[in-house]
């Protein structure tokens, strides 16, 4: 029988090189993740007050059409939130819940796009509320998540705008 005794080299060996595979891992992790951006665990422990962008709620889009249907582009590139949030649930009132993710922090389009993939094939009659009216995040409900807010109709002003421009042709 072989002296147990002795520690064998090539676990010491092993060791020293599982130490190094860690470290290569961890740094790996830092790179793909953008600084300052966290998780809704990590804000929860911390009892952040998370701000939701104002501008989800002027954006005048129809949840089965494509994100890139939103006039103003520059409104997509903006952070959903702040602190900025690696990942969000969505929850909509009847039950239905999605969750938008982006390691560098969710933007107003990953929560848009998230939402777009559910309704996608649905048609404008099977939508009750086909616009989205913005989001609210209730911490005393549930921390982690945001509801979404629907409503029946697009920006009043613009329709209203439209039909005053061909009251005015038809009257000349």
């Amino acid at each position: 029988m072989a002296d147990t005794s002795t520690p064998l080299s090539k676990v010491d060996s092993a060791i020293d090189h599982g130490d190094a595979v860690g470290k290569k891992i961890s740094h790996r992790r830092a790179s793909s993740s953008a600084a300052g951006v966290k998780t809704m665990t990590e804000l929860e422990q911390e009892g952040a007050e998370i701000k939701i962008s104002p501008e989800t709620q002027h954006l005048n889009w129809k949840i089965n059409t494509s994100p890139s249907t939103v006039e103003d582009k520059e409104l997509l590139k903006k952070p959903l939130c702040l602190p900025l949030v690696r990942k969000v649930d969505l929850h909509f009132p009847l039950g239905l819940e999605v969750t938008a993710r982006n390691l560098k922090g969710v933007t107003i389009k990953d929560a848009l796009d998230a939402i777009h993939k559910q309704f996608k094939k649905k048609q404008d009659d099977e939508l009750d509320a086909p616009y989205l009216a913005g989001f609210e995040w209730d911490k005393e409900e549930c921390y982690s998540r945001f509801v979404v807010h629907q409503k029946k109709t697009g920006d009043a002003t613009k329709s209203s705008s439209k039909k005053s421009k061909k009251g005015d042709k038809e009257a000349e």
